[in-house]
Formats: structure tokens, C-alpha cells, sequence
């Protein structure tokens, strides 16, 4: 049994899909951190993106009769 026991101790396989989880495990929280800090100029750039095009829109609509 202690034979088993210390060649599982020594096993090495799944060490570097635990490093990838964990650093897989920081990107995410760094990227909740980026979203959460720049939602709202996120939001303000794509709500004033819409307004300018639907402007530029019905100019050119207005303009074409």
C-alpha cells in the first residue's frame, strides 16, 4: 500500500493540466474584472455607434427623394 501510495506522490501527468486550470482560472477572472470596470463605456460606445448610424441613415434616406 505505501508503495502505491508514494508512486501516486511522484506522479507527475496531471500537474500541467492543473497549471493550465489555473491559469485558465485567472484569465477569467481578469477578464469579469475588465468587463465590469469598462461596461459603461462599453454600453455609452455602441448606444452612441447606433445613434450615429440610424442618424446617417435617415439622412441618406431623406436625401435619395
Amino acid at each position: 500500500m505505501s508503495k502505491l501510495l508514494k508512486a501516486f506522490i511522484r506522479d507527475e501527468r496531471g500537474v500541467s493540466a492543473m497549471e493550465y486550470a489555473v491559469l485558465a482560472g485567472i484569465v477569467v477572472v481578469a477578464l469579469a474584472a475588465a468587463g465590469a470596470t469598462f461596461s459603461t463605456s462599453v454600453k455609452t460606445m455602441f448606444s452612441t455607434m447606433f445613434t450615429n448610424v440610424t442618424t446617417a441613415q435617415g439622412t441618406a434616406s431623406t436625401a435619395g427623394k
